[in-house]
C-alpha cells in the first residue's frame, strides 16, 4: 500500500490525503511548489516525481454498514 506522507520533505508543508502532491517510486513526498522548483527529480534517487493519487478518506477508517449502521441513523 502506497503510503500518504503528512508533509513536503523539503519545505516541509502539510499534506492532506486530498491535496496534490509528487512522490518518486521510494515514495520521497514533495508539495506542487518544491516538484516544480526540482524540475520533478527527485533530489534522494534522481527518479521522476509524479502526481501523487488522491484519498478521500484514510484506509484505517471502515465504512459503517448493515444493521449497526441503520440503528445509528434512526437512534440518537
Amino acid at each position: 500500500m502506497l503510503k500518504m506522507k503528512a508533509s513536503c520533505e523539503r519545505c516541509s508543508v502539510k499534506l492532506g490525503l486530498s491535496d496534490q502532491a509528487f512522490i518518486c517510486s521510494y515514495e520521497c513526498t514533495f508539495c506542487t511548489d518544491c516538484s516544480e522548483s526540482l524540475q520533478h527529480v527527485c533530489p534522494n534517487c534522481q527518479g521522476n516525481l509524479v502526481v501523487r493519487p488522491r484519498r478521500r478518506t484514510s484506509p484505517t477508517e471502515v465504512p459503517k454498514s448493515g444493521f449497526k449502521a441503520k440503528l445509528e441513523t434512526i437512534l440518537p
